[in-house]
């Protein structure tokens, strides 16, 4: 989360002039006023923000990486202090940012072509380990193997960190389950988790998500809960509890970029280009290795990825000065 931007690299006085040439009537850049981007707290956030940071930045924007917790962020992009957040999960959003979408104060700009899943996971060997999983329904008769000392004697889900939501919990109890949601430190320490329990064999259940580098490297097995229908994380009569919502697992939804509406009306380029933008899983969870595994640096990598695709950087470009 901590990564910080360095001077776009010398390819970028190259693709300025293609900007200029396919300027037309239109003035890029607008003003050199920042345009202000959210870095949230995962490494592919950092990469879908920094490949539309450096393309602007090449356009010749004057551009801002502005560290902001996911849930908080909301408030920041509908006042206008963050211009754009480039990486929204439509299967975890609170309702303070449905609230925003509804007045207009945030707006979704586009989808950003990546496939998300967000999802409960065990590495493979803990399936031989718990009879019956990946079903749901297998963990309350394995409680005693994913107990910890903090939690026994129920069993222990290790979730995502509390300022990402906290749904795993109404999830946990509306499902009947022996356990205790234990929120992580962030991306990092899911992944430290992850690889000593792998390194151990020990058991362990968790909250994660696709795309991510960790699962072309480790096996980790869904845990199947109560197929997702629209209306269980509203309406209590529906779903296997007729009490509670969140009866079901998570939605696959879609990854949103989200930006103020002012944003069109002062940067109408820049808002083009974060229109215009896209990236598949596979580019992403490739460029999340490089730096999370072999400890290179992010702005270096995106800068190399988009020289390497220069021809559909400059297509970007190239939609959005029309």
């Amino acid at each position: 989360m901590n990564f910080l931007p360095r001077i776009a690299s010398a390819v970028a006085g190259a693709l300025l002039v293609g900007v200029a040439a396919t300027a037309g009537a239109q003035s890029i850049p607008e003003t050199d006023d920042p345009i202000k981007l959210a870095m949230n707290e995962w490494t592919g956030q950092h990469v879908s923000t920094v490949i539309a940071g450096e393309t602007l930045k090449r356009m010749g924007y004057n551009v801002e990486y502005v560290t902001a917790g996911y849930y908080p962020q909301v408030t920041a992009v509908a006042d206008g202090d963050i211009h754009a957040t480039l990486e929204i999960w439509s299967s975890n959003i609170g309702d303070a940012w449905n609230e925003h979408f509804d007045s207009g104060e945030a707006v979704i700009v586009a989808v950003a072509g990546l496939r998300p899943q967000e999802a409960w996971y065990v590495p493979d060997y803990v399936v031989d380990m718990c009879e019956g999983l990946p079903s749901w329904e297998a963990l309350n008769d394995c409680t005693a193997l994913f107990e910890t000392a903090d939690t026994a004697p129920s069993g222990r889900f290790l979730d995502y960190p509390a300022d990402w939501g906290d749904s795993n919990s109404r999830r946990i109890e509306a499902l009947g389950l022996d356990y205790v949601s234990i929120p992580s430190g962030g991306e990092g320490s899911l992944i430290t988790e992850i690889r000593s329990a792998v390194e151990r064999q020990a058991p362990l259940l968790l909250m994660f998500w696709e795309p991510h580098w960790i699962h072309a490297q480790i096996d980790l097995q869904r845990v199947f809960l109560p197929e997702y229908f629209d209306g269980c994380h509203d309406d209590a009569s529906m779903g296997l509890n007729p009490d509670m919502t969140f009866d079901c697992d998570w939605s696959g939804g879609e990854i949103w970029k989200v930006a103020n509406p002012g944003l069109k009306d002062s940067h109408p380029g820049a808002w083009g280009l974060i229109e215009a933008y896209s990236i598949t899983n596979a580019e992403q969870a490739a460029m999340m290795s490089e730096i999370d595994d072999m400890g290179r640096d992010l702005t270096e990598v995106v800068n190399e990825w988009l020289d390497n695709n220069s021809e559909a950087v400059q297509g970007w470009i190239d939609q959005a000065s029309m």
